[in-house]
């Protein structure tokens, strides 16, 4: 009775529309962002995990720009496309602090396989600087750690790297200069050694892989075995960004 007065005092909403959803319904989503959403498929590029739907046989084939220019990391793999309902969603949690949309994410991490990052002893969620930090108040990365993993929260380490530099948005460059501008940008947390451990390192948007390379050369150049990358959204259907 109580939850449903409370359903009635404050309807329950489709948490990327805002479309109200039908008192008491357990649905974090509304129907039609729900059929918006799209789960990356195989084939999968077995290093980036771009979508090689479009090649024959494409299981096990690596994507052009792996095969050119090998990542840093070892593995990275994405939830779902970046479209229209996932855009909101990480819209809402990046820029408008909105913790509310937790559930609808957490819903699609129980529907993906994350077996590939069972046996990482870290995860370390891309950090945003301290300034950057404060303006928000939270990181989505490590939200989505915390959602991604729960019940390992003991291996979370949200400041195994830091960001020193406060850089420009990468939404707003383009190839080399996206590079250009996180030259420097990460370091390592003087407590953590990653000596030989297996890495997860979280993010929220794949795009060209160039924040995730970054990071990723930063832990390999201090001992890390191997760095695996989950990220909820992949933007490019292309390879490249190294």
């Amino acid at each position: 009775m109580k939850m449903g007065c409370m359903d009635l005092l404050f309807p329950p909403v489709c948490g990327s529309c805002g479309v109200r959803l039908a008192v008491g319904s357990p649905a974090k989503l509304c129907p039609d962002c729900t059929s918006n959403i799209r789960f990356l498929r195989e084939p999968l590029c077995p290093i980036c995990g771009m979508e090689q739907l479009d090649r024959p046989g494409g299981h096990g084939h690596l994507c052009g720009a792996c095969l050119t220019t090998p990542p840093s990391y070892d593995l990275a793999r994405s939830l779902v496309r970046y479209e229209t309902a996932v855009r909101q969603l990480v819209h809402k949690l990046k820029f408008g602090g909105d913790t509310s949309v937790a559930g609808a994410l957490a819903d699609l991490a129980l529907r993906a396989d994350l077996s590939l990052f069972a046996d990482c002893h870290v995860i370390v969620p891309v950090p945003l600087h301290r300034l950057r930090l404060r303006g928000r108040g939270l990181n989505q990365a490590a939200v989505l750690a915390r959602l991604f993993f729960a019940g390992r929260e003991r291996t979370i380490l949200p400041d195994g790297l830091i960001r020193v530099r406060n850089t420009v948005a990468q939404t707003e460059l383009r190839g080399i200069d996206r590079r250009k501008n996180l030259k420097n940008a990460f370091r390592l947390n003087r407590s953590f050694q990653p000596d030989r451990s297996i890495v997860c390192l979280v993010d929220d948007v794949f795009t060209t892989g160039t924040t995730v390379e970054a990071c990723s050369r930063v832990l390999k150049n201090h001992g890390a075995r191997e760095v695996r990358v989950i990220t909820l959204a992949r933007a490019s259907m292309t390879g490249g960004g190294r």
